[in-house]
């Protein structure tokens, strides 16, 4: 039997790229005597977890490993037969990541409990590719909605987002595209700019823009599918901004 404190960490790995990892997620990691790790982290972050054992608890192309109630029961026979246990999740574990689930679980059971941010993709993926979520004179506000609820049906706040003008962010909706395309369209929302990022901040990242009535031909000729986030708001036009300003740069020192 081990000594430590039983104890949950529940950790953001950040939205794909091993280095956008925290120093304080970093620590814990090298602290951790069993790690539970999800599918959409980077599989190098487990290098940190010197000591740990590593249990993968994700789910590919819509297949569980575990199921969310086994992994509440993982969490807490873990701790307490090894002591700390780091919940390792993609992106912010507080962002549609069901973190807060799995915390209140283990606090109930007695287990000690410790959030450490990650950065979020529905911020960073679209950020690295120049795309801000506002921006001055073009969008003061943003939401990030998930793309289906547990009915598996599209979020209500989808109608209310469609009818800002803020930026849109929409996480794992690609299964629900054209609803939300639907809805956008409903409210005249033809002509607003769509981007659509898969495998963000990642060495397999696609991108496709378009507009609300285009993007769904733009999915179709570039294959684009999940895991990706899509943005939908004027301020998707940024990254044309730079593209072309870099472009006249070039051509003037080629001049």
């Amino acid at each position: 039997m081990q000594n430590r404190k039983p104890k949950l960490t529940v950790l953001g790995a950040g939205p794909g790229d091993p280095d956008l990892l925290t120093i304080k997620g970093a620590m814990a990691l090298a602290d951790a005597d069993v790690v539970l790790y999800d599918a959409l982290i980077d599989t190098s972050l487990l290098s940190y977890a010197t000591k740990a054992d590593k249990i993968f608890v994700g789910k590919r192309k819509g297949c569980y490993v575990y199921a969310q109630e086994q992994i509440n029961e993982l969490i807490v026979s873990q701790a307490l037969l090894k002591g700390h246990v780091v919940r390792l999740k993609g992106g912010d574990p507080f962002v549609f990541g069901r973190g807060a689930e799995e915390m209140e679980y283990a606090a109930l059971k007695g287990l000690e409990t410790v959030y450490i941010p990650g950065i979020s993709a529905a911020l960073a993926v679209s950020g690295c590719q120049n795309i801000p979520m506002t921006k001055r004179g073009s969008s003061e506000s943003f939401w990030v909605i998930t793309g289906t609820n547990r009915e598996h049906q599209p979020s209500k706040d989808l109608i209310l987002a469609a009818q800002s003008s803020a930026t849109v962010v929409i996480l794992m909706g690609m299964g629900k595209l054209k609803e939300i395309v639907r809805v956008f369209r409903r409210f005249g929302r033809h002509s607003t700019p769509v981007a659509i990022i898969q495998d963000g901040t990642t060495i397999h990242e696609k991108i496709g823009v378009g507009t609300v009535d285009s993007i769904l031909a733009v999915v179709e000729r570039e294959k684009l599918s999940n895991p990706a986030i899509i943005v939908i708001g004027s301020v998707v036009s940024h990254r044309d901004i730079l593209i072309q300003l870099r472009v006249n740069q070039q051509i003037q020192m080629a001049n």
